[in-house]
């Protein structure tokens, strides 16, 4: 078995036991992406040889002398191209930025090196993480490792391809409206976004910060736990950091989900939803009801309201973050200008791509005099009933099982050519942001055209370890998680 078909926690178990040391993980990691990266386009920003391999032998020494670091130690990364790292180039997939290296790095960046975390590179994306698809990128588009021709899902669509195609061992990603949950579904892979707040968002350039939200991309949701563990926890950088236990959630994965309630909400397995995804999704209910835990029908009556709330609210805040991109700071800036304005205008034009532009422009309307009443305000009173409606369902259940996206991965181009298709996928996932909730898309199945399915697991406020419960417990029962784009099993 190839060292790259192994999952992080068992890549760190083995460095931890001295039989696969840190430099031959990296220089393994290495391999990989030289072979994989012309073919999908995942990394934005792969780093030189010397440097992984000069901090893959810092690792090795601590773990030398006996510092206890983590179990995912010495085991190759890699992060979302909007995650700040010191003096290496943070585009967020755009021109606007083009080379700006931050003078610092996001609080999650920092957990992950002090936990001995081999960081490989930034991850390609959907320009400022707008987009379902990772094809707006300004340096082209991400492409699905189980088939080139299509797409890996976005925004976090390099970080899905890179897990799946075994260039990283796993990957931090964000997730806005389901930018982590998507691609994961989309690349048979597991990703998660936790509650709001238990991550420090200090360090993650903003696309909309009352639904932005980093999480783990990896083969299992023992490894996007073990993740958790190392990067949840107050920040006193972050005012919106919630004061949280850090660890906990990798020990408490026993598989043991007996007398657990899980709701399955009609309202998510009605019209739209693709025939051989509801039935992947309700084989993987009827697997986590053979593993104890009580599964029935619910009612989830907010579906209809979730897409155009989300998106007034995502573009409202988007108008307002990007205003900061003028070419005056950081970043490209236009030439041949008359004036400040027109250097605004001209920097504007030439560095945003046509999808960001298009929601600085919706964002700017709902905010605008005479319409921000109409829109914005009525948006954040209907995000209020979206959070009361999961309030109640979580009265009756400790978790709810939906889909993650209605169909399995569209081609290459056909979500560009129907802006409002593309929005209308993220359907199952927006919920999530607009309530502050967990969820997880855990791998559940293939269509009949060996495309992953992906399921969606969603928890009450704070509960990371209950998801993490099921989505463990149904894959110790299931092998789709170790399915791999090269037709083989990961272990």
């Amino acid at each position: 078995m190839e060292l790259w078909e192994l999952t992080a926690l068992e890549l760190g178990g083995l460095i931890q036991k001295r039989e696969v040391s840190p430099v031959e993980a990296a220089r393994a990691a290495l391999d990989r992406i030289a072979g994989e990266q012309p073919r999908n386009n995942a990394f934005v920003t792969a780093l030189e040889e010397e440097r992984v391999l000069e901090r893959a032998k810092a690792v090795e020494a601590a773990l030398g002398r006996g510092e206890a670091l983590s179990p995912l130690a010495g085991v190759p990364m890699a992060l979302k191209d909007n995650i700040c790292t010191r003096g290496l180039k943070t585009s967020c997939a755009s021109k606007i930025l083009g080379d700006f290296a931050p003078p610092y790095d996001a609080t999650l960046v920092e957990r992950l090196q002090a936990a001995g975390g081999v960081l490989l590179g930034k991850l390609n994306m959907d320009e400022f993480a707008m987009g379902s698809t990772s094809e707006t990128s300004w340096y082209g588009p991400t492409r699905n490792p189980w088939d080139l021709e299509r797409v890996p899902g976005g925004s976090s669509g390099g970080a899905a391809a890179a897990v799946a195609a075994g260039e990283c061992w796993y990957a931090v990603g964000s997730d806005t409206g389901g930018s982590i949950r998507q691609p994961a579904s989309y690349c048979g892979v597991t990703g998660m976004k936790p509650t709001y707040g238990t991550v420090s968002r200090y360090g993650l350039i903003a696309y909309a910060s009352s639904l932005d939200q980093m999480g783990p991309l990896a083969r299992s949701a023992a490894d996007c736990a073990a993740v958790l563990d190392l990067v949840m926890g107050r920040d006193r950088r972050d005012g919106t950091s919630l004061d949280v236990p850090a660890g906990g959630l990798l020990a408490s994965l026993t598989g043991d989900i007996r007398g657990m309630r899980i709701g399955l909400p009609a309202d998510c397995f009605g019209e739209g939803l693709d025939g051989e995804v509801r039935a992947a999704v309700l084989a993987a209910a009827q697997v986590l009801r053979d593993r104890g835990a009580v599964v029935e029908e619910c009612a989830l009556p907010i579906m209809q309201y979730v897409v155009p709330t989300y998106y007034i609210i995502a573009c409202a805040e988007a108008s307002s973050n990007l205003s900061r991109f003028d070419g005056v700071k950081y970043g490209w800036r236009a030439e041949g200008y008359e004036d400040l304005t027109d250097l605004y205008q001209k920097t504007r034009t030439e560095g945003f791509g046509a999808e960001v532009k298009r929601r600085i422009l919706l964002g700017t309307f709902v905010l605008s005099t005479g319409y921000y009443d109409a829109y914005y305000k009525k948006a954040l009173q209907v995000k209020a009933v979206i959070k009361e409606a999961y309030d109640a369902a979580f009265q009756r259940y400790d978790l709810l099982l939906t889909p993650v996206a209605p169909t399995t991965a569209p081609r290459l181009g056909e979500s560009l050519q129907d802006p409002l298709k593309m929005y209308l996928s993220d359907i199952y996932t927006v919920p999530l942001n607009l309530a502050g909730l967990p969820g997880l898309s855990m791998p559940c199945g293939f269509d009949g055209q060996g495309l992953p399915i992906g399921a969606q697991l969603i928890g009450p406020a704070l509960g990371e370890a209950k998801v993490l419960a099921a989505a463990h417990a149904f894959q110790t029962e299931t092998d789709y998680h170790k399915k791999s784009p090269a037709g083989k099993e990961a272990c």
